[in-house]
C-alpha cells in the first residue's frame, strides 16, 4: 500500500530521529549549549552594519574551518561559505543560511552583556544573532555526527552566513548565490533560512516589497529675496500627504510607509533638494506594481502643482523648475511555498514529531529570493526568545533553544534525504530508458 505524502513524511522523520548518527548530533546540541553562547557573544560584538559585514564574515570563515567543514571561504560579495560534502551525491545542494548583517549603522555600540536572567543584550542579538548561532550549531553537530558515527549527508549541505538581508542590502548575498554565474546556483535544490528566535514559527509566504528613493530638485534661493519660488520640500510634503490618504487594499494586504525624509540647508533658504525613502509592501506582486505606478503619478502631479504655484508667484521661472527622480533601492518578489510541497509536508511532520504547532507566517526574508525562482524555501526561527528587535535595547534569551535546533536539524536532513531519493529515482529512470533503447 502506498503511503500518503503526509504519512510517508511521518515515517521518515520517526526513522531519522531514531538513527544513531543523528543521536550523536542531538548529543552535541545538548552538550555544547555553553559553547554556543560563547560563540554568540563573540560574533555579536563584531559590528555588521549594512554593507559592512566583512569582519563578521571573516570570523565565520575561521570558525567554519575550526568546526571542520570543507572549503570555508568568502565569495565575491562577502558571503561566508562552507560545505559538508556528500560522497554519494556531491552535485546536489541543500542551502542552510543565516544573514550576517544588522540594521544598525557603523559606529553603533555593540558591546554585549548578560543580565541576571541569562539574556544577552546587544543590537542584533536576536536578529540575526540567533540565526547565526543556530547555523554554527547545526554545522558543528553534523560534523560531530560524521566523526563520531560516520554520518555522511546524502547530498551536499552548503552553510552560508550571508550578507545583505536587511534594508538596502536588498538580499544581495542571496542574489549572488542564486545568480546564473554562481558555481552553486544550478545545484541548489532547496533553501532554509534561519531568522531570529522562536521554536514553532515558519515564514513560508514571502512578503513582496519595493523601496523607492524619491528626490525632488529645484533652483533654491533666499527665503525673503526669492520668496515664491517652487520648493522641493513643499512638493515632497504635499506628495507624502496625498499618499497617506490613499485607500489601499486589505486583501491582498498592501501597505505604504515613508521611512525617511530629508532636505534643505538652513531655516532661511528655499531648499534646492528634498528626498524621501518609501517602503511599499504587499502579498501580491500585481498590487505592488499598481501601487508603485500610483506613487509615481501622485508625486509627479504634486511636483507639477508646486511648479505652477511658483511660476504664478514669479514669472521669471519656468514651469519645469522642479525635477523629480525616483529610483528603486530595493525589490523583493512576493511568493508562497505551496502547502503540498515536499518541504512544507516535511516541516509539518517534524513539528508533529516534536509536538509543536506549526505557526505559518508571512515575512520578508532571504527565502524570498529562492521562492521567486521557484525553488522550495522557507525561513524559520532559531529558538529561544528575543525582544526589542531593531532597537538598541535588543536582547536574546537562549532558554529552550535546543528544541528549535532539533527541529532545524530534522528538517534539513529529511530534505537532504528527499532530494537524494529524487535524484536516485531520476537516474534509475534514465538508465532504464537507455537500456530499453533500440540499437541502430
Amino acid at each position: 500500500m502506498t503511503l500518503s505524502p503526509s504519512a510517508a513524511a511521518n515515517s521518515r522523520i520517526t526513522a531519522l530521529a531514531a538513527d544513531r548518527a543523528i543521536h550523536r548530533a542531538f548529543h552535541w546540541l545538548h552538550l555544547y549549549e555553553q559553547q554556543l553562547q560563547r560563540w554568540q557573544r563573540e560574533f555579536v560584538a563584531i559590528p555588521a552594519p549594512p554593507f559592512g559585514e566583512a569582519d563578521r564574515a571573516d570570523w565565520f570563515v575561521t570558525h567554519f574551518s575550526e568546526i571542520g567543514l570543507t572549503n570555508p571561504h568568502l565569495d565575491a560579495v562577502g558571503n561566508a561559505l562552507a560545505e559538508l560534502p556528500s560522497q554519494k551525491n556531491p552535485n546536489d545542494i541543500i542551502l542552510l543560511s543565516a544573514h550576517l548583517d544588522t540594521i544598525f549603522p557603523a559606529g553603533t555600540e555593540c558591546t554585549p552583556h548578560e543580565d541576571d536572567e541569562g539574556r544577552l543584550h546587544c543590537p542584533g542579538a536576536t536578529d540575526n544573532g540567533a540565526g547565526l548561532a543556530a547555523l554554527l550549531a547545526i554545522a558543528a553537530a553534523l560534523h560531530f555526527a560524521q566523526t563520531e558515527a560516520g554520518y555522511g549527508p546524502p547530498v551536499t549541505i552548503l552553510f552560508a552566513a550571508n550578507v545583505g538581508e536587511e534594508g538596502e542590502g536588498d538580499l544581495r548575498g542571496m542574489r549572488h548565490l542564486f545568480d546564473e554565474g554562481s558555481r552553486y546556483a544550478p545545484r541548489i535544490r532547496a533553501a532554509i533560512a534561519l531568522e531570529g528566535s522562536g521554536s514553532s514559527s515558519v515564514v513560508d509566504r514571502a512578503l513582496g516589497s519595493r523601496r523607492l528613493r524619491v528626490e525632488i530638485t529645484g533652483p533654491g534661493g533666499h527665503s525673503w529675496a526669492d520668496a515664491g519660488l517652487p520648493s522641493p520640500i513643499n512638493a515632497l510634503a504635499a506628495g507624502i500627504t496625498e499618499l497617506t490618504q490613499l485607500t489601499l487594499p486589505s486583501s491582498p494586504r498592501t501597505t505604504l510607509n515613508c521611512g525617511t525624509i530629508a532636505g534643505g540647508t538652513s531655516v532661511n533658504s528655499i531648499p534646492s533638494s528634498a528626498t524621501a525613502d518609501l517602503d511599499l509592501r504587499s502579498t501580491s506582486t500585481k498590487e505592488l506594481d499598481s501601487l508603485e505606478h500610483l506613487v509615481l503619478s501622485t508625486l509627479s502631479k504634486c511636483v507639477k502643482a508646486e511648479a505652477r504655484r511658483g511660476h504664478a508667484h514669479n514669472g521669471r521661472r519656468q514651469r519645469d523648475a522642479l525635477r523629480i527622480t525616483v529610483r528603486r533601492i530595493g525589490n523583493r518578489t512576493a511568493g508562497t511555498l505551496p502547502p503540498d510541497s515536499a518541504l512544507a509536508i516535511s516541516l509539518r511532520a517534524v513539528d508533529r514529531h516534536l509536538n509543536l504547532k506549526t505557526e505559518s507566517r508571512i515575512g520578508s526574508t532571504d527565502a524570498n529570493l529562492p521562492l521567486s525562482l521557484g525553488i522550495p524555501a522557507l525561513a524559520m526561527g532559531a529558538g529561544g526568545s528575543g525582544g526589542g528587535i531593531h532597537t538598541l535595547d535588543e536582547w536574546y534569551n537562549p532558554a529552550g533553544r535546543e528544541l528549535a535546533l532539533r527541529r532545524i536539524l530534522l528538517l534539513l536532513l529529511d530534505t537532504c534525504n528527499m532530494y537524494a531519493q529524487q535524484t536516485s529515482l531520476t537516474k534509475h529512470t534514465v538508465e532504464s530508458e537507455m537500456l530499453n533503447m533500440p540499437f541502430s
